[in-house]
């Protein structure tokens, strides 16, 4: 073979190497499924916790433009018949939900069921057993995965509101007649940590935390809005989908943390983090085995 052959050759995997080093710089709102599907896999390799892949995921979802109805119950859904899974917009909820499967999973088909037991009690799609309430549902749902360390955080800053969440008149705003399945009104306790001491609990917070910011006056719900710690060159961030923005951006923790420090509107921060006998690098968690951890949960509660 002469010199242009070889040369020709050497062009050739020097292209495809570049090709493929563009591909792993893709964003997924530019990546189709297949690509994600690689990506799951290839990330599910290597030697990280869940919490560094929450990082890493909620990375890739920066720029994914905010669409408020993103996600919902499917196409065959009575109301709200949005995509279950949306790579090409997000809202601050789904953004959580989809990054928190994708750091679990290793394969598109294990990351889309996840991503329904996320979302779903027991993963069974519907209204009425989404988890609709980020402090009152959401979280429990989830705590054979995530737990709340709001008072681990704050220490001695933390407080505790109490209010009550009805489904009834959630389902009832949406022209939901048929209550039966629905739960029942709940008076529920949570812990926040005052947004006036944010920058003092800095050290006590995590990237791959997950953070509810809670209303103030508000008496029928707690959280407004859901985010995530991040971490970039040693430097704390808060990373969240935003209408006013929208899109999905980072600003830096201190930064974020003094602008919203003065708004009457909001009391505080609820903090949720990978348990941390499941936050070990290179663990997946495959579908059918979060029934056993649900119960390992509920029965270590009691």
């Amino acid at each position: 073979m002469g010199f242009k052959g070889i040369f020709l050759i050497v062009l050739i995997l020097s292209q495809i190497a570049d090709n493929k080093a563009m591909d792993k710089s893709k964003q997924l709102f530019e990546m189709t499924n297949q690509e994600i599907d690689s990506l799951l896999t290839e990330t599910s390799q290597k030697d990280l916790t869940i919490s560094e892949r929450i990082n890493f995921y909620s990375e890739k979802f920066l720029g994914t433009p905010y669409n408020f109805q993103c996600v919902g119950d499917g196409p065959y859904a009575l109301i709200e018949n949005w995509p279950l899974v949306n790579f090409q917009e997000t809202n601050c909820m789904a953004l959580c939900e989809h990054v928190l499967a994708m750091a679990i999973s290793d394969n598109w088909d294990n990351f889309f069921n996840n991503l329904l037991q996320i979302r779903y009690k027991d993963g069974i799609i519907g209204m009425r057993t989404r988890n609709h309430y980020t402090m009152a549902d959401w979280l429990p749902e989830n705590s054979w995965i995530l737990e709340d360390v709001s008072r681990k955080v704050g220490g001695e800053y933390t407080k505790s509101v109490t209010r009550t969440i009805s489904h009834k008149k959630f389902f009832t705003s949406k022209g939901i007649k048929d209550m039966r399945y629905v739960l029942p009104d709940r008076e529920i306790t949570i812990d926040y940590i005052p947004l006036n001491v944010l920058v003092e609990v800095e050290k006590n917070i995590r990237p791959g935390d997950i953070v509810a910011l809670i209303y103030a006056y508000k008496t029928d719900v707690f959280s407004a809005h859901m985010l995530i710690i991040a971490e970039k060159n040693n430097k704390k961030y808060i990373r969240e989908a935003n209408s006013k923005k929208a899109t999905t951006f980072d600003t830096p923790y201190k930064e974020w943390a003094s602008n919203i420090q003065d708004l009457e509107d909001y009391f505080g921060l609820s903090f949720m983090r990978v348990r941390e006998e499941l936050d070990i690098p290179g663990k997946v968690i495959l579908p059918w085995e979060i029934s056993k951890l649900k119960s390992k949960t509920r029965s270590g509660s009691k």
